[in-house]
């Protein structure tokens, strides 16, 4: 829990330790931790340069733990210092990296990534730098990355990222298919199923696409496509797929199944209602035990389904479409 203050797991448990003592004599910290004494002593120097840790003046070989409140108050400072600075970095290089590009030469479009390790590190990147939606389309055909599945795609969910797929129903029928789709829709991952997606593609904000190459070498590779009319092509090769691909849901004991891509469930019109008689997200998300994140991720699936931009659009189009006199859980 602590090694995101920089402290290794030997010194988390000294210290942990030591808090709980208040103050131990060597011999006994050390057997308590079940450390030969010189490892003990070079575990406890650690702490001592980090702050939290100090011998006693008084009785030389006992040692006093720093109180948490100040000596990890300290740490957290100078990590959010350092994180400070690291994002100062970072927008510094995004500037110029954009100043570089405002006119990019048509090689700078487009990167080739080739070797397995090389692509599946790529694929890992694009989700991790993912802010808003990420959008695939999923084959049945093993690749250097498989399916929808990795821990990062559940990281990038939990920070609020939307995700839409369309798998090839032989996606369904692979070792591990199923679970891993109860997963996704677990996390209200939209997803939907055709008998055939043309191509495996990922695209990212709509402002970076990831497409494998075909190629006769058995070294797999992809091409990452920048903001240009190809990743514009993309997209819309994308919601054209997406577009005619049957949704698929969470029945009744957790068995998935098809549904007709004709509106919102029950759950998107028990959030219309409640946001149309004037709750907030916050409150509808506690109304209906969901989470905060999720009630956020289905209304911007709704202003997809129905074509709009602003939630007052929604509100409209929901009148228009019944989809108001339709939610709620009734009274």
């Amino acid at each position: 829990m602590l090694t995101a203050l920089g402290l290794d797991e030997a010194q988390e448990t000294a210290y942990r330790t030591l808090v709980a003592l208040g103050a131990a004599e060597l011999t006994d910290l050390a057997h308590r931790l079940t450390l030969p004494e010189e490892e003990a002593v070079r575990t406890l120097r650690r702490l001592e340069r980090q702050g939290l840790a100090a011998q006693s003046s008084a009785r030389p070989g006992r040692w006093v733990a720093a109180p948490p409140a100040v000596a990890l108050g300290a740490l957290l400072t100078q990590q959010r210092h350092e994180l400070d600075q690291a994002e100062l970095a970072a927008a510094l290089l995004a500037e110029e990296y954009r100043a570089e590009a405002a006119e990019p030469a048509v090689h700078d479009l487009v990167e080739v990534v080739t070797g397995a390790s090389a692509v599946a590190h790529r694929f890992l990147q694009l989700q991790l730098g993912a802010a808003d939606e990420v959008c695939a389309l999923v084959t049945g055909v093993p690749q250097a990355v498989t399916g929808i599945e990795n821990d990062a795609e559940e990281q990038a969910a939990q920070r609020g990222v939307r995700y839409r797929a369309v798998l090839e129903r032989a996606v369904l029928s692979g070792p591990n298919g199923l679970a891993e789709l109860s997963a996704a829709l677990g996390r209200d991952e939209q997803v939907r199923v055709v008998d055939r997606v043309p191509t495996k593609l990922v695209i990212v904000d709509r402002t970076l696409a990831m497409v494998p190459l075909t190629s006769r070498s058995a070294e797999p590779a992809a091409l990452v496509v920048h903001a240009s009319g190809l990743l514009e092509s993309l997209m819309g090769l994308f919601e054209a797929v997406w577009r005619d691909a049957l949704p698929l849901r969470l029945g009744a004991g957790g068995a998935v199944r098809e549904d007709p891509p004709d509106g919102p469930d029950g759950t998107d019109l028990e959030i219309l209602s409640l946001l149309l008689a004037g709750l907030t997200d916050a409150s509808v998300a506690k109304q209906l035990d969901l989470g905060l994140r999720t009630v956020q991720r289905r209304v911007k699936g709704l202003m997809v389904l129905a074509g709009v931009t602003t939630r007052l659009q929604l509100g409209w189009h929901a009148y228009e479409r019944g989809w108001a006199a339709r939610g709620g859980r009734g009274g």
